[in-house]
């Protein structure tokens, strides 16, 4: 770990920082970001009981109890951990990237920071090697299948510290399992700065869903470089939910790299004040007769904006290759913009491709028709935005964590 933070800062050092020059930061400006003026968040707490926990995150694990592990980070440090002992039992690891390092470190060597890196990604996660300062290291054996999520809850409330966390998952031939990384912060004055790097490697056969739910408070940026890596036959589902920060970017990637691998990409975002959230994609597509499907839905208010920039890269031999590209943009204010840019490289000749995108204001015709059934403005809109979103949110695992993004929504209408 040593190592690869060294190599990570010099990389860092001497990788120059994105510009609205480059095509893939065109509409998100880093002109103003100094990460160099953030301090690293520092360690010092110890394990405590849930009751001790702070307090949102002790009410999100209460809303919903069926987990087959629990892990709390209260910035950067690890103050809560729980594994059911019969997974233990069978070879399941959930442990702290640390503590993996002096106990397991062939894991490491064989899965941290082995996912291809894109040029607009180096700088960025170069920094978040090099400050990494937390993560986790799930291990699911050949033919397990974990029942319940693993939940892991990051909570950032230093002023003007700089948090890097990074999950790594592994699930071996045929295991089974899903994931949530929950982030929240409160409001924070002085700002921070959240960098976070998520590998996934599904082996054959392998099932993988994992959720990221990004609900920090006022203050906070936040930057989110994302990998999955599926062999043959196995599956990915993904889910972003977007709701909370000034700026928040998330590159996410999904690696076809066996045959039959299969990939469902969802995310969903609701921006209000000034917020700015961008989501750059990649299906790349690089073994024949694989899947991917992406839905990517959001809804902004106020003076929020948004980007979306995806891609359906498809190999020379990845024939009979079959993906899917959507990105649907609610405007409820108008004030409010969204720029939505979806691409296609085709490199096969037999493939099933696809891709659209849409940006459009709020119907006003069904305002007025649900109105004239007796509801106000508000009512109408809530109404309007969960039948834009449920097409995603009724596939995110967990119902409690459904209902918290539910409450989450309806909040930011509230107030808008």
């Amino acid at each position: 770990l040593g190592r690869l933070r060294r190599e990570g800062w010099k990389t860092y050092v001497e990788t120059p920082m994105p510009t609205r020059k480059s095509e893939e930061w065109r509409y998100t400006n880093l002109a103003e970001l100094d990460p160099e003026s953030f301090t690293p968040v520092s360690c010092e707490g110890e394990r405590v009981s849930i009751e001790e926990l702070p307090a949102p995150v002790r009410e999100a694990m209460e809303s919903d109890r069926e987990r087959s592990g629990v892990m709390v980070r209260h910035n950067g440090c690890l103050e809560h951990l729980r594994l059911d002992s019969a997974l233990e039992g069978r070879g399941v690891i959930y442990a702290p990237l640390g503590e993996i390092a002096d106990t397991r470190p062939e894991l490491l060597e064989r899965f941290l920071f082995q996912s291809g890196v894109a040029p607009m990604e180096r700088k960025l996660w170069s920094l978040h090697t090099a400050l990494l300062s937390g993560g986790y290291f799930l291990y699911v054996p050949a033919g397990v299948d974990i029942e319940h999520p693993v939940h892991t809850f990051r909570y950032l409330d230093e002023e003007g510290g700089v948090v890097s966390t990074h999950s790594l998952i592994v699930a071996e031939a045929g295991a089974r399992v899903t994931c949530i990384d929950e982030y929240v912060s409160p409001d924070l004055e002085d700002g921070s700065l959240s960098l976070n790097g998520v590998e996934i490697f599904g082996a054959q056969g392998a099932s993988v869903s994992y959720l990221a739910v990004q609900q920090y408070g006022r203050g906070v940026k936040h930057f989110s470089m994302q990998h999955s890596n599926t062999g043959k036959d196995s599956t990915l589902n993904g889910f972003n939910v977007t709701l909370g920060a000034d700026l928040a970017r998330a590159d996410v990637t999904s690696h076809l790299e066996g045959e039959g691998a299969r990939s469902e990409m969802l995310a969903l975002w609701f921006g209000d004040r000034d917020q700015h959230f961008d989501h750059h994609t990649l299906q790349h597509h690089e073994a024949p007769s694989a899947h991917s499907d992406l839905l990517y839905k959001g809804a902004l208010t106020a003076r929020s904006s948004s980007v979306f920039r995806g891609l359906i890269k498809v190999a020379e031999d990845a024939q009979l290759t079959d993906a899917y590209q959507t990105n649907r943009n609610l405007l409820l204010s108008k004030d409010a913009s969204a720029v939505a840019l979806p691409n296609l490289e085709i490199g096969a000749d037999d493939v099933r491709c696809s891709h659209g995108a849409t940006v459009g204001q709020v119907d006003e015709t069904m305002l007025f028709y649900l109105m004239s059934r007796g509801l106000d403005r508000e009512q109408s809109e809530r109404l309007l935005v969960f039948g834009f979103f449920d097409e995603v949110l009724e596939r995110v695992p967990g119902e409690g964590v459904r209902a918290r993004i539910r409450e989450s929504i309806e909040a930011k209408i509230e107030a808008s």
